[in-house]
């Protein structure tokens, strides 16, 4: 049987935290899609194929993943894909409410699309996109929170 998961977000941009959640799921799955969100309702710092770009990047040596943009619903990209597992991280207890929701939301729409939520490190469980986007912005060092390429795009992006 083969047991396929989609890893759906905005990544904007790629963390150490959603790599090590992408390593955790093609651990437990044969397969898994990085959907990276193309009409997020996120405003997003990098366009859809600058954050497909770095996630290529930053997973080149991971086999059995691949990265594709989606539009609209999840629920429609994994039917369309023929996957009924979604990957959703949970950080802390107070990411835990939107996910339930975003999950329960998900199953009304199709039952048949499962929600499984993993936990990343401890040493990155509180990384947040948006969070690394500020401290940037200002002037600090976040090469221990991304991979050293995408600390240069925030960097040069931000010019700071």
């Amino acid at each position: 049987m083969n047991r396929s998961a989609i890893y759906p977000g905005s990544f904007d941009p790629v963390t150490y935290g959603h790599l090590d959640l992408i390593k955790r799921a093609a651990h437990i799955f044969d397969h898994v899609i990085v959907a990276v969100a193309l009409n997020s309702s996120k405003k997003t710092l990098f366009t859809s194929e600058e954050r497909v770009e770095m996630l290529k990047e930053a997973t080149k040596g991971i086999k059995n993943i691949r990265i594709e943009l989606f539009d609209g619903l999840i629920i429609n990209f994994a039917r369309k894909n023929e996957i009924n597992v979604l990957i959703r991280g949970l950080r802390m207890i107070s990411d835990f409410e939107y996910e339930l929701q975003m999950a329960l939301t998900n199953r009304r729409l199709d039952e048949s699309i499962e929600t499984a939520f993993l936990m990343p490190s401890e040493r990155y469980s509180f990384l947040s996109s948006t969070l690394l986007k500020e401290a940037a912005s200002l002037g600090a060092d976040v090469s221990s929170f991304v991979p050293e390429f995408v600390a240069r795009k925030l960097m040069e992006r931000l010019a700071c």
